[in-house]
């Protein structure tokens, strides 16, 4: 991966605001930014939080090298004395948000991140673009697990996004449920469970069909997973049997009818007596495909291009705005839009979950001052919503690695059976529960 510096992955404006705030005093004015998104994408009942755990890795970077400095200066784009100002730059703010595999819903107070105004707007597009993509991708993810019952599903979309876009998805892709991925990058950072064996190509540079498999299994064992849609696949299936015998590992199916080869694959190869070998599929599949093969005798999936394009949403229109900065008096002091259509609430703010006969029933989000929110008391029930992420500048690291990884995995699935059973539903609907928004 390229060396770069987290601090540039901005907007400009992010910088030029700095400067000019520099320059008026307000960049060290307090203040209280917050994540959000004003709606779920059309029809769909829940969203699922990813990237949390990459924003803590970034932010142990976000600084500016001499090069970063002397771009900055040689553009003009910030003064002389914000070139100072920026040499020793790293954010001492503190964060705290929705835990990675949480459920979200329209207004949810996603991330809310604490500092002065001149190191908060730095953090901007960077803490946008890894949220709304992340996300995007594990509520993609979660849907097709859902749709997928209890058939794992793994991550194959690689080739289908820009190379980083590409290691991000994996992590986010067993966020929202995946069981592993393709990508060898993402395996190799995060912890993940890589796959993968051969593609069509393998069986073209051989002289037969059979050559290929000979040499596949040689290499990895019978225990591996044959690819027979090159040509002919019940010829396929006949010579992978001969080749691995009856113990072979798993054989892939990627073209065609994938329902109706599944089961004549199946009847094929219990005929053969290879009864325990598996059957995965993959080929454009999105959600709506998964729940279509329900019936179909299929073991596993690799997902691609639906899955690393969020299945039609590829972002969560998240925004970040101010809702508390310091007055004149050194009160904090609510602040909000008024714009029409992109109102905000204004006030820092709680979030909790409500729940009955052990389901969620209601998102609840509690807005006002820091002392009215201390001696606020959430009825009996509710759920905290919100974990600390970062307390000055000092990153909370259970939330990074790949046991942080892996415990989202395990809660996200705990949440979503948490959630009415229309959560699941891929039909066109309103958010699964309802949020309440109260102003102290």
């Amino acid at each position: 991966m390229l060396d770069y510096s987290p601090a540039l992955m901005t907007d400009m404006y992010e910088y030029t605001m700095l400067d000019a705030a520099l320059k008026d005093g307000t960049a060290n004015r307090k203040c209280v930014f917050e994540v959000f998104t004003r709606h779920l994408p059309l029809g769909r009942r829940y969203g699922v939080v990813a990237g949390t755990g990459r924003i803590l890795d970034a932010l142990e970077h976000f600084h500016l090298n001499d090069d970063d400095l002397k771009f900055l200066s040689d553009r003009k784009i910030v003064s002389p004395e914000t070139i100072k100002w920026l040499e020793n730059f790293k954010f001492t703010g503190s964060i705290k948000g929705y835990r990675e595999g949480e459920m979200f819903f329209p207004d949810s107070p996603i991330l809310e991140v604490e500092g002065t105004f001149g190191e908060c707007t730095l953090l901007e597009t960077l803490l946008l673009s890894i949220l709304n993509y992340d996300s995007a991708v594990a509520s993609a993810a979660s849907r097709m697990v859902s749709a997928a019952g209890d058939r794992p599903c793994m991550d194959m979309g690689g080739r289908r996004t820009n190379e980083w876009a590409a290691v991000a998805a994996a992590r986010a892709a067993v966020v929202g449920g995946f069981q592993g991925t393709s990508n060898l990058l993402a395996a190799k950072l995060y912890g993940l469970k890589a796959i993968g064996t051969s593609a069509h190509c393998f069986t073209l540079v051989h002289d037969s069909e059979r050559d290929a498999f000979v040499s596949q299994v040689n290499a990895m064992s019978p225990n591996t997973t044959l690819l027979v849609d090159t040509y002919n696949i019940e010829e396929a299936i006949k010579t992978a049997v001969d080749v691995a015998g009856p113990d072979l590992g798993c054989v892939r199916i990627d073209s065609g009818d994938l329902a109706a080869l599944a089961q004549r694959v199946r009847n094929q190869l219990d005929a053969l007596g290879a009864k325990n070998t598996k059957i995965t599929v993959t080929n454009d599949l999105d959600e709506y495909a998964l729940a279509a093969l329900q019936s179909a005798p299929v073991d596993s999936y690799g997902v691609g291009t639906m899955l690393v394009t969020g299945s039609g949403a590829p972002t969560c229109a998240m925004v970040y705005k101010l809702t508390e900065r310091e007055g004149d008096n050194g009160e904090m002091v609510p602040v909000a839009k008024h714009s029409e259509n992109k109102a905000t609430v204004p006030g820092r703010k709680l979030a909790f979950r409500s729940y009955e006969y052990g389901l969620a029933n209601g998102e609840h989000i509690i807005s006002g001052s820091e002392e009215k929110l201390a001696q606020f008391k959430p009825q009996n029930g509710w759920k905290d919503l919100t974990v600390n992420y970062m307390d000055h500048g000092e990153a909370n690291t259970q939330y990074q690695g790949h046991d942080a990884i892996a415990n989202a995995h395990n809660y996200h699935a705990a949440a979503l059976a948490e959630l009415p059973i229309t959560a699941q539903s891929l039909m066109k609907g309103d958010p699964s529960i309802p949020t309440q928004i109260e102003v102290l």
